[in-house]
């Protein structure tokens, strides 16, 4: 989400003037203050201001920015912060983040005005401060370091959430937060863990010294009629302790009232169920039957499940929590039953167990959709007619493969859903750099079949657009390939492609900017298990605590064999659940609901940028204006209602100790009112 920018004025030094009251002097004959709900950003470009503006983009919380680095920036003072609005005083932002505890810098007067200015509407109005990294020292109520506490890296640290904060803005946490430790070459984590002073409330800490003593590392500095939530490590926005945290940050600055909702998400398609999957040739280290296999030669020994697979899907799902979106190729599986006498143990169980896993339409045979494929050539190119033009798969072919899947498992009872669908290897859509534009007959055959959702690849894509009528819903691939079904042939084709021609892989991982080689090739024996599991895990975890809905995608060959899959499975729910309490459940959605998250939030992101919504606090009452037929996302606390014409109902739905929900205005009403508890 961008941010709602500000206008550019010269910074001046600001008289005494700017620090007058807001409110008229006698508060007991003021009208309660109207708070709109927009956080302020004090940016000085640094990672930990810039990892707080992630969580709010992400979230949808609108905010607006202050760039420190800008000559040009707005002056802040009593102007910029409040105002009357039709007799009523206003304060424009319902939460600050800060670089630090001295903002502006208090050795300039310009910067030591507007420090107060800025600390004097937080008095007024009861508005929170983020300090987003600073230092152990009394000016934010703790102890210097030296004086039991610590300063240092803190790779591989461990930290807990206090009992304070526990019953506060971070009670969604269960267990400790282990900061990261990726590799061994380089401090990812630096900071600070100082003993709290008095009027200081730590709310995660970390043991130090020999002892058993502890020192906090975030926690709420309350003084001066102030409240500062003091940061004292350093992060950047991709970093898991950060990750973790953020909900609760953002919750204590906007005191649990804001706009925008957060929620984890983890969804896996399971991609070519019924059919085979071609092998890795370990030899040859490329795919028999791939055009780009040196020396030819068609598929052999392919992988695909067996019945006794299917049996282990349905209870390893029974037993984890988290259902299987099943994306089939019907017409493959009958071809693999007429190959082998007419018979598959695989399809009649996944039949018999079809109500336990979601379904969807995968294509009947799996063939590539978009331009006719030259394969004469590596790497292959689309094919031209005698003119030049470009060969494309027609509409009536792509349509049938859309029908014919659909139809097959209507007829053999799959809970399918006729908009979701996901086409061979994304195909038809877009292909850099063979097919720079869609298949032109791929927006009408979706619409003919009723496609509403088409799957794209995350590493292509990752924003969701149209195709015709429907729109994309990206996928995250994940690095438990296709073409293995054994640990082994899983960690030889990743030192492929993973180490350096001198030691023996393809160099792709050298010439490859987006890439890095491993220091040496993995033990084909060992090195899955303890290097690509863990390094899958993280990487999928960092997508579930960032509140990505996209989903994961593998293929069946992954549920075959030694079924590799179930290890990074089990470790992002293991590492989940133990992080987090039970209030705050992974969300686990169907394709459908995923690109009616993706579509909603560009809806709002865009309200927002346009400067069209208008959300407020007055008292116990929240007001929020958008435009028409562009739903909000609301956050509040438990007990909030909703007004209806009439009477109220209970707002949201209960995620990590709060209430939320993508909301519209009700029946004769222009704009969403709710009632917050006393």
């Amino acid at each position: 989400m961008p941010a709602i920018t500000v206008a550019r004025a010269t910074a001046t030094a600001l008289a005494a003037a700017t620090l007058a009251a807001a409110v008229p002097a006698s508060a007991a004959a003021a009208p309660a203050p109207r708070v709109d709900l927009t956080v302020l950003v004090v940016d000085d470009g640094g990672g930990a201001v810039d990892a707080i503006v992630s969580e709010l983009q992400n979230t949808g919380v609108p905010y607006r920015t202050v760039d420190l680095t800008d000559p040009d920036r707005p002056v802040v003072n009593a102007a910029f912060l409040s105002d009357t609005v039709s007799g009523r005083p206003r304060a424009k932002y319902q939460g600050v983040v800060v670089p630090d505890e001295d903002p502006f810098g208090a050795d300039t007067a310009a910067g030591a005005a507007e420090n107060a200015a800025l600390f004097a509407y937080e008095r007024t109005f009861a508005i929170r401060q983020v300090d987003a990294y600073t230092w152990s020292h009394p000016g934010v109520g703790l102890e210097y370091t030296d004086n039991g506490g610590y300063a240092g890296v803190l790779d591989g640290a461990g930290s807990a959430v206090t009992a304070a904060g526990r019953g506060g803005p971070f009670g969604y946490l269960d267990g400790p937060v282990t900061f990261e430790d990726n590799s061994p070459l380089i401090t990812e984590s630096y900071g600070y863990a100082g003993r709290p002073r008095e009027g200081f409330t730590s709310y995660l800490d970390t043991p130090v010294g020999d002892g058993g003593g502890r020192a906090s590392l975030i926690g709420e500095y309350a003084h001066d009629g102030r409240r500062e939530l003091v940061v004292t490590f350093a992060y950047n926005r991709h970093q898991r302790q950060f990750r973790v945290l953020a909900r609760g940050i953002v919750e204590w600055l906007t005191q649990g009232i804001h706009l925008g909702q957060s929620r984890h998400y983890f969804s896996v398609h399971v991609d070519d169920v019924f059919a085979p999957d071609a092998r890795w040739d370990t030899e040859r280290n490329c795919t028999p039957g791939d055009i780009d296999c040196v020396g030819g030669g068609e598929e052999s020994d392919p992988i695909r499940m067996t019945a006794a697979d299917a049996e282990y899907a349905a209870a390893w799902q029974r037993s984890s929590g988290l259902t299987l979106d099943m994306v089939h190729n019907a017409g493959a599986g009958e071809e693999w039953k007429a190959e082998h006498g007419g018979s598959d143990p695989l399809t009649d169980r996944l039949l018999a167990d079809r109500a336990q896993y979601r379904w969807i339409n995968h294509t009947y045979t799996h063939p590539f959709l978009g331009c006719v494929q030259d394969v004469s050539v590596v790497p292959w190119k689309c094919a031209e007619d005698g003119a030049g033009n470009t060969r494309w798969t027609s509409r009536s072919e792509i349509s049938s493969q859309i029908r014919d899947n659909h139809d097959w498992a209507v007829r053999k009872g799959l809970p399918v859903d006729r908009s979701e669908l996901v086409t061979g290897e994304h195909s038809g859509l877009k292909t850099l750099p063979q097919q720079p534009q869609d298949n032109p007959n791929l927006a009408g055959a979706l619409a003919d079949n009723g496609v509403k959702w088409i799957a794209s690849d995350n590493s292509r894509e990752p924003q969701q657009r149209s195709v015709g009528s429907a729109l994309t819903v990206p996928r995250h691939p994940m690095n438990v390939y296709y073409n293995t079904g054994t640990a082994a042939e899983m960690a030889d084709e990743y030192n492929w492609i993973y180490t350096s021609a001198a030691d023996g892989g393809s160099g792709i991982c050298e010439t490859n900017p987006a890439s890095t080689c491993l220091p040496g090739p993995l033990d084909t024996a060992t090195g899955y298990a303890d290097h690509i599991v863990p390094q899958e895990t993280r990487i999928a975890l960092g997508h579930v605590v960032a509140g990505d809905p996209r989903p994961h995608y593998v293929h069946q060959s992954n549920l075959a064999e030694e079924r590799i899959l179930y290890p990074v499975l089990d470790n992002v729910l293991a590492d989940y659940r133990a992080l987090f309490a039970d209030s705050a459940p992974l969300v686990n959605p169907r394709q459908r609901d995923i690109g009616t998250e993706l579509q909603q939030r560009a809806a709002w992101n865009k309200a927002l940028a346009d400067g069209k919504v208008t959300a407020y606090r007055i008292g116990d009452t929240v007001t929020v204006k958008a435009p028409s037929g562009v739903s909000a996302p609301v956050t509040a606390p438990e007990g909030t209602r909703k007004q209806l014409l009439l009477s109220t109902a209970v707002f949201g739905s209960a995620y990590a100790g709060a209430r939320s929900a993508w909301t519209t205005p009700e029946l004769l009403q222009s704009a969403i009112t709710l009632k917050l508890p006393a």
